[in-house]
């Protein structure tokens, strides 16, 4: 079966709290994790939540990453999407969790938008419409 995309489900648990509580450091290190994958970053936003939390997106051309903290926990769900088959998500999810010092991480795997057994292409040409 053939699929738009791939979706890694990425659960850090036992990360480095400091890190997990720092906005500067969770940015650049999603930001980054894109760029490794190979990915065309698009737009980042991310939110630093009182008393501790982060949450936040890179969107790329080739769908996103996000991201919630919770420090005090020492855990941080992540989720990598991506459309086609040139970027990798597991190069991001495998920068991640060095990034975070991880020493607990689990990944699912799911594959987004199987459609059929025919290769998919995850951007349509739109076709001009033919005037009579």
């Amino acid at each position: 079966m053939q699929a738009l995309g791939t979706h890694l489900l990425l659960e850090m648990r036992d990360c480095n709290s400091k890190t997990l509580s720092n906005l500067e450091f969770v940015t650049e290190a999603m930001k980054n994790a894109a760029l490794e994958a190979k990915a065309t970053i698009v737009e980042v936003a991310f939110h630093e939540f009182s008393p501790f939390g982060i949450s936040g997106m890179v969107v790329i051309a080739e769908s996103h990453l996000a991201i919630h903290t919770w420090p005090e926990y020492g855990y941080a769900a992540v989720d990598v999407f991506t459309c086609g088959d040139v970027i990798k998500p597991q190069v991001a999810a495998k920068f991640l969790i060095e990034k975070f010092e991880c020493k607990n991480p689990s990944i699912v795997e799911m594959k987004r938008g199987v459609l059929g057994h025919a290769k998919l292409p995850h951007k349509v040409e739109l076709q001009e419409p033919a005037y009579a």
